[in-house]
């Protein structure tokens, strides 16, 4: 393979390859979510369901505020999802101690419960993917991710990892 066919110095990208680039994410995307998408819709749920899971997961406790900042969505979008989330006993929502007008969001057993089964279908996919593409690809990958953030969503996305540790 050509040094210009690898990648590995091309410091300008043709309209054709940026396009390929774009596909591919758009494939890898669907496959990302294909298989919590069939488990969601055995529930009558969506990817708003999956991403409010999944954030409410990381955070326990965070507010509706918070997870607005963090999802980008409207508030009634993010209520009507996390109405159904909490009726169906997946999420724990109550009012602030300090302040009344908040409310903290956790998952409850059964919603930790379905957070674990959607996740591990995703690191099954990303651990097979990363492990055929190697670590060099990996890190790779997650720098061109974090370059294509805008830079107030690399400021959230970096805040999320550095609370993890």
């Amino acid at each position: 393979m050509s040094e210009a066919s690898s990648g590995e110095s091309l410091l300008f990208l043709t309209d054709e390859q940026l396009r390929q680039g774009s596909e591919a994410m758009f494939f890898a995307y669907r496959g990302f979510t294909a298989d919590p998408d069939r488990i969601l819709a055995t529930m009558a749920y969506g990817r708003a369901h999956h991403r409010a899971i999944h954030f409410i997961s990381r955070s326990p406790g965070t507010t509706v505020n918070n997870l607005l900042n963090i999802l980008g969505v409207t508030k009634q979008s993010l209520n009507r999802v996390l109405r159904t989330l909490v009726e169906d006993g997946l999420v724990d929502s109550r009012v602030g101690k300090s302040d009344r007008r908040e409310r903290h969001l956790r998952l409850t057993e059964e919603g930790a419960a379905l957070e674990r089964k959607l996740s591990d279908a995703q690191r099954a996919r990303m651990r097979a993917a990363y492990r055929s593409a190697g670590p060099e690809a990996v890190a790779g990958f997650r720098k061109v991710l974090e370059a294509m953030m805008d830079p107030e969503l690399r400021r959230q996305y970096r805040t999320l990892k550095e609370n993890e540790t």
